[in-house]
């Protein structure tokens, strides 16, 4: 997990107040705005960006055929009750059909390191995911403290082998938190660089989950789809490559972790194999 420093920089030394994110993080999944518990609740609260349809039922011409006397296909049936923190994420299966990685680390910080990025500077991550690579341009002139932050957690391997605790299709999904309950950080937390009022949380945008001003630290969350969120969580950059893996990603089967809670704690286990940074 090394930072590449491109040639083209003369060495410029460079993923909805409040009760828990799931976008406010989770003492987060405590955190939120009454407005983000609203748009995270009921997904008629928030318009995705688009009408989503389904076809019709009923309307599937109806068979002559004999019915078959082989006994049915037998497949594992998944939980219906997701994980409630990262061992039970590292028990269930993992995304896509890949492979597990090895655990996340614990690591603890007191504060970031400075990694050098200057504002004007191209930097990009790589997140790879179970379900395969993502490519974020984060955006250092607009947060240059979270951009910072999250370059160098990903280079220390903070990231590495952690669990995507919350996904609601058509919203988000959220990462970054190494105890998978949505009340994990680093350690330290990172002033808010808030976007405008009225700028669109749309489908791509990459930002910090927080509990409140001011307290974002790993947890970040992914755009699926468009949202008119307040202008409460930091953005710190956009997807530019791999929306095929979040659409994907945003389809995982989820659960809610307990009667009555959010259904969102995906019940197959994506992971955050590593976050490479470049910047050029």
């Amino acid at each position: 997990m090394k930072i590449a420093l491109g040639v083209g920089a003369i060495v410029l030394v460079v993923l909805v107040a409040i009760v828990g994110l799931g976008l406010l993080t989770d003492d987060n999944d405590s955190g939120l705005s009454d407005a983000f518990n609203e748009l995270a609740d009921d997904p008629d609260a928030f318009d995705p960006g688009q009408a989503l349809t389904t076809e019709p039922v009923g309307t599937t011409p109806a068979t002559t055929a004999p019915p078959s006397t082989a006994p049915p296909p037998t497949a594992q049936a998944l939980p219906t009750v997701g994980p409630a923190d990262y061992a039970g994420f590292r028990a269930q299966e993992t995304a896509c059909g890949a492979p597990a990685p090895p655990p996340a680390q614990p690591m603890s910080f007191a504060a970031p390191d400075d990694m050098g990025i200057p504002p004007e500077a191209t930097v990009t991550a790589v997140l790879s995911t179970s379900c395969g690579d993502i490519t974020i341009e984060l955006d250092p002139s607009a947060a240059p403290a979270t951009v910072n932050s999250f370059a160098f957690l990903a280079d220390a391997g903070y990231f590495d082998g952690t669990a995507s605790h919350r996904i609601v299709e058509g919203f988000m999904m959220q990462a970054g938190d190494p105890t998978a309950t949505g009340r994990g950080g680093p350690g330290y937390t990172i002033p808010d660089e808030l976007p405008d009022a009225g700028e669109l949380y749309r489908r791509g945008i990459v930002a910090m989950a927080n509990a409140g001003p001011n307290t974002s630290g790993s947890q970040f969350f992914i755009m699926h789809g468009d949202s008119a969120l307040p202008p409460s969580f930091s953005i710190f950059g956009e997807v530019i490559d791999g929306f095929e893996v979040l659409d994907t990603i945003a389809a995982l089967p989820v659960a809610a972790k307990a009667p009555g809670a959010e259904i969102s704690t995906p019940v197959v286990t994506l992971y955050i194999d590593g976050i490479d940074i470049v910047v050029e």
